[in-house]
Order: structure tokens, then C-alpha cells, then sequence
């Protein structure tokens, strides 16, 4: 009964419906471009591609967009290159110096920022778009093209999926602004959970119509389920709260160290998010394509045949290696320890113990490296446990890659974020919050 009474209290905020009301229907837009197919190609033809993208790296492609990839939708590309294009800018903030200035002009420097993003989106799916495009000329029957293969249809195609990418980063960012959630987040989301359904199906005609562990095995897989997604929440959610002592400033302006209200510095148990699985990810890509360009040696032929498969062990144990490298490396390049402690020095704080300044910094930093190491491990055997239940259980390869990896996490990152924000907006208006520790007493009348 709480539960339905703060679903009504949410309703009765305009503000929260309205934002909820237009992010549904920008999510119910961008689910209806990942249907409609490419101009020039015959969609009844379109089963071989489907059947190349059940499972392997094309799998997991086609499941950040939802299907679009193996429908050849105009949302093929999804939102991926605006995601490509944001870590790139990402990285060379830390070597470029005009971007370093960009990133401590506040909202100006964002802005401009933003823009170089949305530049570099365009130039990465003018490139990727003709691949996408010379590989459904290599899968697709020459009758499923009904322009043929000719210069208009691939420049057409490319300027359409350019188009889509660009739609679909426009309206994640409408979301942000007037909608409840992360636009871009949200997108990659909705696409994710789109083909759960299916690849349930496809798991549960498996196991029961085709008298494969029966329905005993689907129950046995979904308590398995449930368990990784509270172990991801947990993952999420941890922090390490570090003790901070707020001086209180006397009548004469100077600070008395012997007062004030205690507080805490959260550290992040995973500060990286998914980012270093992304990372990791992309860097997968290179042994197959480096096997295929060398598949004349025996050991082309093995790394074209073991890094091809995303649920194969060679495959796992690098990709578990990088990420853990790469959760360090990002959790180095976004939590800045030494801001931390100046902004803390500032305000007149200080970690009892601890002297505020360079002191501060590097027990702030000894801190996060302690930390890491066990959300690093944490994150990267989440990452390849979908591997470990195709291998053991014999799941069904769509149905197993939400036992884990990319997409758990980022349903579940999602998932939080947005409660966290319907939540804040409950508790500013008076309202029992939907989060357990947010409650807050109804106002008095």
C-alpha cells in the first residue's frame, strides 16, 4: 500500500509528471526509429542478419541499439558514436591543454565541450556508417538491395544513419533537460531492456519445449538472476565514508577547530561506473581483427577463433585483466583527490588525523587505491560471468549476457540514478520518498 500511495504522490507533482510523461514518450519515439528499416532494402530479407548478430561481439552491438543494428533501422548505429566520441574527448582532456581550460570555465567550458563532442559524433559515424553498410552488402542476398549496389544508396545510407545518431544524441539530451534520468543513459537502456523479452523466450522455448532442464532450470536461472543484480546494486551503491571535522568560524573570523559538525567524504567503491568495461570492450575488438588480417598463420587463425567469441575463455581472462587495469586507470582520472582536499582546506575541514593540504591529498588517494582494487576484481568477474553461465548452465548466448557485463550494469546504474531523482523530488515536495532512507515528515499544516 506505501508503494501505491507514492506512486499517486508522484502524480500529483505537475512538474515530475510532466517529465515523466515526455521522457516516456522520447523513449517511445526512439523504440519506433529502431523499426523503421533503411530506405532501399527489403526488410523481409533481413533474416540473415539477424541469425549473424544472435550472440558474439555483432550480439552485444545489437544489444546497446535494442535490435536496430539487425534490423537495419535507421537507428542502427544507435547512440554508440556519440558515446565513442565522449570518451575521446574524455581522454584527450588530460593531454590537451584547451581542453583542460575548457573543463574550468564551468558552464561555458561545457558547452564548447559539448560541442566539440557532437562534431567529433559526425565524424565517427561517417565513418562507421560505411562499414555498417559494406557488411550488409557481405551478409544480405543481392535481391534484399533494391537500389543495388550503387554509390547513390551507400551515400543516401550513410547520410541517414548519420542523421539517426545525431536524432537519437538530441534526444538524450532532451531528456536530461526537460525529461527524469540521463537522456543518453536512458536511450541505451530502453534499447537493452527491448530485447529481454525475446531472449527469454528464446531461453524458455529451450529449456521447456524443447525439454532442455525444464522449467526447473528457467527458475533456477531467474533466483541467479536476481542474486547478480543485488550484487550489482551493492557494487553501485558502496561507499567508503572517510570522517571530516567542519571547523565553525568564530565571531572574530578565524576558525575553532574544537567545534563543529562531523561529517564524511563518500568514496565510491566503483567511482569508474562501466566505464572501463567500455574501455575494455573496445579494445577486444583488435585481437579478432588483427587474426582475420593474419588468418594465414596459426596464430591468426586462433586469435580470430578464440577473440571472436565473447563467452570464450581466452576471451574473458584479457578482457577481466583490462578492466581492472582500466578501473584504476579511469578512477585516477576522475576522482580528483587533490581538488578534493583543497576544496576541503577551504572550507575549514579537515579528516581528524590528517593535515589539511598535501597530507589530506595523498591519504584521500591511499584511500581510493585500497578501495579499487576490490571494486575493480568486483566489477570484472560481473563482467565475465555471463561467460561462466553459458559455459555451465548452457544458456541461450542473448539470454546469458544479461547474467552480468555491460548491460546488468548499466540497467542497474540507470535504474538508481533515475529513482534517485523521482526520490528527490517526492522529498522536496513533502512526500515519503521511493528509496528506503529517503523519508522525509509530511509538512504541517
Amino acid at each position: 500500500m506505501k508503494f501505491i500511495d507514492t506512486i499517486k504522490n508522484i502524480w500529483k507533482i505537475d512538474e515530475l509528471k510532466n517529465r515523466i510523461l515526455l521522457t516516456l514518450g522520447l523513449l517511445l519515439v526512439y523504440r519506433f526509429g529502431a523499426q523503421v528499416v533503411l530506405p532501399g532494402i527489403d526488410a523481409s530479407q533481413l533474416s540473415g542478419l539477424a541469425d549473424q548478430t544472435d550472440g558474439g561481439i555483432l550480439g552485444l552491438l545489437n544489444a546497446f541499439t535494442g535490435g536496430a543494428f539487425s534490423n537495419a533501422s535507421v537507428f542502427a548505429l544507435g547512440i554508440m558514436p556519440y558515446i565513442s566520441a565522449s570518451i575521446v574527448v574524455q581522454l584527450m582532456g588530460i593531454a590537451i591543454p584547451y581542453l583542460q581550460k575548457l573543463q574550468k570555465e564551468g558552464e561555458s567550458g561545457r558547452k564548447k565541450i559539448n560541442q566539440i563532442t557532437r562534431w567529433l559524433t559526425i565524424g565517427i559515424t561517417l565513418l562507421q556508417g560505411p562499414g555498417y553498410i559494406y557488411n550488409l552488402y557481405a551478409i544480405l542476398p543481392g535481391s534484399a538491395f533494391l537500389m543495388q549496389n550503387t554509390t547513390l544508396f551507400v551515400a543516401s545510407s550513410v547520410i541517414i544513419l548519420t542523421t539517426g545518431c545525431i536524432f537519437a544524441m538530441w534526444l538524450g539530451e532532451k531528456i536530461t533537460d526537460k525529461g527524469i534520468g540521463n537522456g543518453i543513459s536512458l536511450l541505451i537502456m530502453v534499447g537493452i531492456i527491448a530485447t529481454l523479452p525475446q531472449a527469454f523466450v528464446q531461453e524458455f522455448v529451450s529449456r521447456v519445449v524443447e525439454s532442455n532442464g525444464g522449467v526447473i532450470m528457467i527458475l533456477i536461472e531467474l533466483i541467479i538472476w536476481f542474486v547478480i543484480i543485488l550484487a550489482s546494486v551493492m557494487l553501485v551503491m558502496a561507499v567508503r565514508q572517510i570522517p571530516v571535522q567542519y571547523a565553525r568560524r568564530t565571531s572574530g573570523g578565524s576558525y575553532e577547530k574544537t567545534m563543529g559538525a562531523r561529517q564524511f567524504i563518500p568514496l565510491k567503491l566503483n567511482a569508474s561506473g562501466v566505464m572501463p568495461i567500455i574501455f575494455a570492450q573496445a579494445i577486444m575488438f583488435v585481437p579478432s581483427f588483427a587474426g582475420k588480417a593474419i588468418n594465414t598463420t596459426a596464430v591468426g587463425q586462433w586469435m580470430e577463433a578464440e577473440f571472436a567469441n565473447i563467452f570464450g575463455f581466452w576471451y574473458n581472462v584479457v578482457f577481466a585483466l583490462l578492466i581492472i587495469v582500466f578501473t584504476y586507470f579511469y578512477t585516477a582520472i576522475t576522482v580528483p583527490t587533490n581538488k578534493m582536499a583543497d576544496d576541503l582546506k577551504r572550507s575549514g575541514g579537515f579528516i581528524p588525523g590528517i593535515r589539511p593540504g598535501t597530507e589530506t591529498s595523498e591519504y584521500l588517494d591511499r584511500i581510493m587505491s585500497q578501495i579499487t582494487l576490490p571494486g575493480s576484481i568486483f566489477l570484472a568477474l560481473i563482467a565475465v560471468f555471463p561467460a561462466v553461465m553459458v559455459s555451465l548452465l548452457g544458456l541461450q548466448q542473448g539470454w546469458g549476457l544479461f547474467f552480468g557485463g555491460t548491460s546488468l550494469l548499466i540497467m542497474v546504474g540507470v535504474a538508481i540514478d533515475t529513482m534517485q531523482q523521482v526520490n528527490a523530488y517526492l522529498l522536496n515536495r513533502h512526500y515519503d520518498g521511493l528509496m528506503k532512507s529517503g523519508r522525509k515528515r509530511k509538512a504541517v499544516a
